[in-house]
């Protein structure tokens, strides 16, 4: 029997996929060195990124979610589900293809290359894409080496008019959410057929453009980290923005007012290590039972985008596929809210059915109970260990290395948590000390140290992010979670990777080695 059409019994995990023991980055695009104010897909950055890993030994790319952003910039907070974010779009490459002049991108040299200043990125690259827009209209729409942009319209179609819409009202109404446009356009299924429509024709197929260009260039980036046996690990936030397409078009699959549209309860998590007033997210709630009755097609669309984008998908908020956080609408916290079910294993097998060879990785961190660990076991995905989430207790704690298990991704911290020099250089003397002790270190290289920790450990899968490989303190932290400004900015230099290129890539490698998660030279070149 092939894999493929192999049922599992009650008692057997539903995916089974992580075996081997490997290693892993963690840097988003946007970090990215460069010269456009933003990291972007330009190949000179994303080479030297990827042959550093290869170097280290480390075949694993994990990156945040890659969707358009919006108020905040958080790649958490998309204006789709499926679509990709052009400020990620390489404009040299638009340069080459004579759709731009040199002179239109040297503005954005002149930008801050440690931090991304959103504001000026929205100021100055968006006049430059619906440029390209006009300039390819003008040469008669010629095929690219993204292929054909006609065609690539015909493959994304089931997603691609109504974001493409979405975004074109959304421009013509001054960046409003969509509950204030008029009622015409405020609902997707009118919108769709009106007279505006017609008359946003050329901006509506720019921002589909604007996907083109991206999915052309990243499937490029694809190829380079697949020529050097790098997976890319996906993300996907659980929930989508109350501001986005998905919300827009497909109401009757969130819990919306029918007559305001706006959410009657939203999406968040109770007080928690990050946050004593929990975190509000304000995204819409789904209607579990419609989903549930079309056998999750919407999820099922989700997941094949996303396995069309990368190799493996780490699925956000995990937890919330057991039980959720229901805040009431209007409350000014996290706190007040209630539990409510998930859709559970149903979910999973619907996913096994439809993609039988899934990698999915769930993060599942937080206060989660007894059984959010099931649901999780009874997948059979990987969950998460956090290192800066392990000391200061006592020898129970499961973030601990001597907790690990196997089927599990271990992190010296996440995107969300501080650089671990910033975070040890903040904690208190007994976490410290625990550390000291456990680690049997000084303390004086924290990153190196949890680094070493991980590659130790039993997890099949160490990720390390690349502020703690730099050994960055605090100043490089790229999200905190709670605090709505501010996030997502930093970025990395290519001297500072340049730097740690050589010896810093051999130790990686040797640890690799050591822990058996990167095959020696001499085996991997037979």
């Amino acid at each position: 029997m092939s894999l493929s059409h192999h049922v599992p019994s009650p008692e057997e995990p539903l995916f089974n996929w992580l075996t081997q023991r490997a290693g892993g980055l963690l840097v988003h695009p946007t970090a990215l060195d460069g010269d456009q104010g933003i990291g972007t897909f330009e190949p000179g950055p994303i080479s030297r990124l990827l042959e550093f890993m290869s170097a280290s030994g480390l075949n694993h790319w994990q990156v945040c979610p890659l969707g358009p952003t919006g108020y905040g910039d958080s790649p958490y907070q998309c204006f789709s589900a499926f679509a990709g974010n052009p400020y990620l779009i390489d404009l040299k490459a638009l340069v080459q293809a004579d759709l731009l002049e040199a002179a239109d991108i040297e503005p954005l040299a002149r930008l801050n290359r440690d931090r991304v200043d959103y504001g000026r990125i929205w100021e100055l690259k968006w006049p430059l894409l619906f440029k390209a827009h006009r300039r390819f209209r003008e040469l008669g729409s010629p095929v690219l080496r993204y292929g054909n942009f006609e065609s690539f319209q015909i493959k994304h179609a089931s997603w691609l008019e109504a974001y493409t819409c979405f975004r074109a009202f959304k421009d013509h109404f001054n960046g409003a959410p969509w509950w204030e446009w008029p009622a015409e356009q405020r609902r997707a299924g009118s919108a769709l057929q009106s007279r505006l429509r017609g008359d946003l024709e050329t901006a509506i197929e720019a921002h589909a453009f604007f996907q083109y260009l991206f999915f052309g260039q990243w499937a490029q980036v694809r190829a380079s980290a697949a020529a050097l046996d790098i997976k890319v690990i996906g993300d996907l936030p659980i929930f989508v923005a109350l501001d986005s397409a998905d919300s827009w078009s497909q109401p009757r699959l969130f819990e919306l007012d029918e007559a305001t549209g706006l959410p009657t309860a939203v999406a968040g998590v109770p007080p928690d290590y990050f946050s004593a007033d929990g975190q509000l997210w304000g995204n819409p709630l789904y209607r579990w039972e419609t989903h549930l009755a079309d056998g999750f097609a919407w999820w099922h669309s989700r997941l094949h985008a996303m396995f069309d984008q990368c190799d493996i998908v780490r699925i956000d908020h995990f937890r919330a596929f057991d039980e959720y956080w229901r805040i009431p609408s209007g409350a000014r916290t996290a706190k007040t809210g209630a539990w409510m079910a998930g859709p559970g294993l149903d979910f999973f097998r619907s996913l096994k059915s439809a993609f039988p060879q899934a990698r999915i990785i769930a993060e599942d961190l937080g206060n989660i109970g007894p059984s959010v660990r099931d649901l999780r076991d009874r997948a059979g995905l990987p969950g998460m260990a956090i290192l800066q989430f392990a000391f200061g207790g006592d020898a129970g704690n499961l973030y601990l290395p001597h907790n690990h298990t196997a089927n599990c991704v271990v992190y010296p911290g996440t995107h969300d948590n501080d650089t671990a020099v910033g975070w040890y250089a903040g904690a208190d003397e007994k976490t410290r000390d625990h550390v000291r002790r456990y680690l049997r270190v000084p303390g004086h290289e924290i990153g190196w140290d949890l680094i070493r920790a991980a590659c130790s450990s039993v997890c099949r899968l160490a990720v390390f992010p690349l502020q703690d490989i730099l050994s960055l303190g605090r100043e490089a932290r790229f999200n905190s979670p709670g605090m709505a400004e501010g996030n997502w900015q930093w970025r990395y230099r290519a001297d500072a990777l340049e730097h740690v290129s050589g010896g810093t890539a051999r130790y990686l490698r040797e640890l690799g080695e050591l822990y058996g998660r990167t095959p020696p030279l001499a085996a991997a070149n037979l």
